[in-house]
Formats: structure tokens, C-alpha cells, sequence
């Protein structure tokens, strides 16, 4: 498998969650938006992504809502694209250890106009109650968050999803940190 060193230097890493924070403060400012979904998570591979192979072995579950404003009709084909808004909060459990994650991530999406087709990417940030497990430092409770996602109708309002995240601190803490992917697969309500 290969393994993508995706680290970029800490200052345009910065830039760009000030850019993305930046874009989520007009968009809240800008228009009210709507609850689209809940889910539950679970993550079911350990599979290494990008950086660093993880040294220890975790688990997670959460719950996450995501909140969307009008979007862009793409020419009347019943598409849209839009950006969402989507916040978690879980268990990540490593080593016999346990900590709270919450993340807070703007995505650009697009899926059908009634949200249950959906692709979304996005970068946000993530907060960690604990940053150390065993021989893995994510390097400080506050953590860059990455995101791609993608679902489809199951039953009624109902949906299967696969959520990919990845926390890291880029580096900004010392060359010793390590990131962690989740690969996961969500059940979803859509309002």
C-alpha cells in the first residue's frame, strides 16, 4: 500500500484553516442554515492512509449532525453543490485508554437536490480530551481534521455512509506526532 507524506510546512497548514474558519464565520453570518442528517459512526479499519503508520490500534464512535444551506442548482439536473457544516462528538478509545473527540469541519458537497445522494471534502479542526496513547503522541489536544464522505439512500430517510477522517497536528508539535485515519461507516437520518 502506498503511504502519501502529505505534510506541508506549518504556516500554510495555518493559512488554510484561517481560510476555511474564515469562509465558516460568513457562511453562518450569511444565512441561517438547516439540520440535514444525524449519524452514528463506528470506525471499522485501521488501514494507514496518509503520514506516518500508527503504532497503536484505536477505536471510535460518535455522533455527528450536519447542517446545510441552500445550494447552487447545478443547471436543473436535481444535483447541487453546496458547503455543509458537520460537528461531532465521540469516544476514541486506544490502549485501554478513552477521550472525548469533538470535531467542527466545513465541507463543499454535492449530491442530490433532498441530501440523500452526497460527496462532501473538507478540512476543519478537531479537539482530542487526551493526546497520548501508549507509544502514539497526536501531539497537542487540538488537531487539524480531514474529511472526505460519501452516502446513499438505504430506506425512507434513512442512509448508509462512509466517512474517512484524519487528525494530525502537521507536524506544528515536533516531527515525533502522529496523525490517525479512521476509515468509518455511518448510519444516517436525513431531515
Amino acid at each position: 500500500m502506498m503511504i502519501i507524506d502529505y505534510r506541508l510546512p506549518s504556516r500554510w497548514l495555518m493559512l488554510l484553516s484561517l481560510a476555511c474558519s474564515s469562509l465558516a464565520s460568513e457562511i453562518v453570518l450569511a444565512e441561517a442554515w438547516q439540520l440535514q442528517t444525524v449519524s452514528v459512526r463506528a470506525r471499522v479499519s485501521g488501514t494507514t492512509t496518509l503520514g506516518k503508520a500508527q503504532p497503536e490500534e484505536f477505536q471510535e464512535y460518535d455522533i455527528a449532525a450536519s447542517f446545510r444551506r441552500s445550494g447552487l442548482n447545478i443547471t436543473g439536473s436535481g444535483w447541487e453543490a453546496g458547503i455543509r457544516l458537520i460537528a461531532s462528538a465521540g469516544l476514541l478509545r486506544g490502549v485501554g485508554k478513552n477521550a472525548l473527540v469533538v470535531s467542527l469541519l466545513p465541507v463543499l458537497s454535492i449530491g442530490s437536490a433532498d441530501g440523500r445522494y452526497m460527496l462532501d471534502a473538507g478540512v476543519g479542526v478537531g479537539l482530542l480530551s487526551r493526546h497520548r496513547f501508549g507509544r502514539q503522541d497526536y501531539g497537542a489536544p487540538s488537531q487539524f481534521a480531514l474529511t472526505l464522505g460519501a452516502s446513499v439512500p438505504l430506506y425512507k430517510s434513512y442512509g448508509l455512509g462512509y466517512r474517512f477522517m484524519h487528525y494530525s497536528d502537521a507536524g506544528i508539535h515536533g516531527s515525533d506526532t502522529i496523525g490517525a485515519d479512521f476509515h468509518m461507516i455511518e448510519l444516517l437520518y436525513s431531515y
